[in-house]
C-alpha cells in the first residue's frame, strides 16, 4: 500500500458528475469549496495485498454474523439500546428469517497501513454511503489513467448479480427505491439511484420516492406512495433507528414483513441488520473472539484497561460521519459518557503524507466486493474527508 501524487485530469469535475458524483467538492465550515473527489493523490496496492483484505473482510463478515447470532440467542438487545421488546422481537424474527428476506449491502471501515494485519474500526450495515464513488468514477479513473490497471471493485457486477438473485425474494409489485429529501448534499439521492439502476438493470420493476412522500393510509392501513399505490418492498437509505422511532414508527412495527403476509412492507436493509449496524457488535464480536488481530479491544461498561495503555475512543452506539466520537488518550482519566457508547481501543489512522486514511472495504451479500479510500485531516473521518481512488499495481 503506497501513496502517490498526481496532476489531476482536466475537467475532472464535470467529469465525475457526468459518471453519477453530483457532490465532487465539499464545503468548508468557513464557506470554502475543497474537492471531496480527490484526484490529486492515488494509492496504488499488490494484488496479493488485496486478496488477503479481501480474506480478513470476508471473515470479519463472518464473525459480525456469529455475533449477531449470539445477541438473539442470549436477548442482549438491551446493549444495543434496544428497549422496546415487540421491536426486539421483531428483530430477533428478522434475524431467524434472514434467508427469506432481501439484503443487499455493508461497509467495513479499517485501519490499515500495509505493514500490519487491518484492524475493524466499525461495520456500517444498514445505511452506507460513498457507494457511488467506489463502484463508479474511481472505475473510470482507473481505465483513463492506468490502461491495462486493475482495481478492488467489482461493486457493479455483484449488485446486479444480488439484485437478479434477491429479485426472487420480494413480493410482487414494484420495488420502491427512498431516500430523505432533508440530504441537502445530494449524496443519498445519488446512492439510491445507483442502487436502483443496478436494480433497473437487474430486470426489477422500479419506482423513485422520497421518504417523506412515503404515505400511511389509515383506511387500508397500509403504506402508500403518493397515488395510494401499496409500497409492498422499499430499499431506503434511511437508519432502522430513524424509521422506528418517528411518528410512523408504529405503523412500520405493525407492517413489518419478515417474510411473508398481505399488507405488509418489506424493508430493505432488512430489519435485522440493526444488529450489525450497532456498535455494540464490536464490544461482542471482542467477547466472542479476543486477541484476534482483525480486532480492537472493546467494551461496553467503560474503557477498562484501555485507559492505562493505550488510550480509547469512545463511539455512540448509533451514528454517521464520526458524529458524536471523542479520542481519549492513555493516562488520563476515564471518561463515561451519559449516552450509550462503545469504547474502543486507540488506534490512530495512519498518518500517509500527512493525511489519515481509513480504508472501506465492501460486501456485497456474502462477498467481498470493493474498495473505497478516504482521507482526513484529524485522527476522527468526518464530513470533511475526502475520497481517493485507488489501484492495483
Amino acid at each position: 500500500m503506497k501513496r502517490h501524487t498526481i496532476t489531476p485530469r482536466d475537467g475532472w469535475q464535470r467529469t465525475v458528475e457526468e459518471q453519477g458524483l453530483i457532490y465532487p467538492l465539499t464545503r468548508l465550515p468557513d464557506g470554502t469549496l475543497r474537492p471531496y473527489w480527490d484526484e490529486s493523490a492515488y494509492y496504488s496496492f499488490s494484488l496479493p495485498e488485496v486478496e488477503a483484505l479481501e480474506e480478513v473482510v470476508e471473515e470479519l463478515h463472518a464473525m459480525s454474523l456469529a455475533a449477531a447470532e449470539h445477541i438473539v440467542a442470549r436477548g442482549r438487545f438491551a446493549d444495543l439500546g434496544i428497549r422496546d421488546p415487540r421491536l426486539a422481537e421483531l428483530v430477533a424474527e428478522s434475524w431467524r428469517r434472514r434467508a427469506e428476506l432481501p439484503s443487499l449491502y455493508g461497509r467495513f471501515d479499517l485501519r490499515y497501513d500495509g505493514t500490519g494485519p487491518a484492524k475493524l474500526l466499525e461495520y456500517n450495515a444498514d445505511t452506507p454511503t460513498s457507494l457511488v464513488e467506489a463502484a463508479s468514477p474511481q472505475w473510470f479513473w482507473m481505465e483513463e489513467r492506468f490502461p491495462g490497471a486493475d482495481q478492488w471493485n467489482s461493486l457493479h457486477e455483484r449488485l446486479v448479480a444480488a439484485w437478479q438473485r434477491q429479485g426472487e425474494l420480494l413480493p410482487p409489485g414494484p420495488l420502491y427505491f427512498a431516500h430523505s429529501a432533508g440530504d441537502e448534499l445530494g449524496e443519498d439521492l445519488m446512492t439510491v439511484a445507483y442502487l436502483r439502476e443496478t436494480a433497473v438493470q437487474a430486470g426489477l420493476d422500479t419506482r423513485a420516492i422520497s421518504m417523506e412522500d412515503i404515505v400511511w393510509d389509515r383506511l387500508s392501513e397500509r403504506f402508500v406512495d403518493e397515488g395510494y399505490r401499496f409500497i409492498r418492498s422499499c430499499f431506503k437509505l434511511y437508519p432502522w433507528e430513524w424509521l422506528t422511532t418517528d411518528r410512523f414508527g408504529p405503523h412500520v412495527l405493525e407492517t413489518l414483513d419478515n417474510g411473508g403476509g398481505t399488507g405488509t412492507t418489506c424493508w430493505i436493509e432488512p430489519a435485522w441488520k440493526m444488529l450489525l449496524s450497532n456498535k455494540a457488535l464490536l464490544a461482542v464480536m471482542w467477547e466472542l473472539f479476543p486477541g484476534h488481530p482483525n480486532l480492537l479491544p472493546s467494551y461496553l461498561d467503560g474503557p477498562r484497561e484501555l485507559a492505562d495503555t493505550t488510550g480509547y475512543v469512545a463511539k455512540p452506539l448509533l451514528g454517521r460521519e464520526g458524529a458524536g466520537v471523542t479520542v481519549h488518550e492513555a493516562g488520563a482519566a476515564p471518561v463515561l459518557r451519559d449516552e450509550p457508547c462503545c469504547y474502543q481501543e486507540f488506534a490512530p489512522l495512519p498518518d500517509m503524507d500527512g493525511n489519515r486514511v481509513v480504508l472501506g472495504a465492501w460486501v456485497v451479500e456474502e462477498e467481498a466486493a470493493g474498495l473505497g479510500i478516504r482521507e482526513s485531516s484529524g485522527l476522527i473521518t468526518d464530513e470533511y474527508a475526502r475520497f481517493l481512488p485507488h489501484v492495483i499495481l
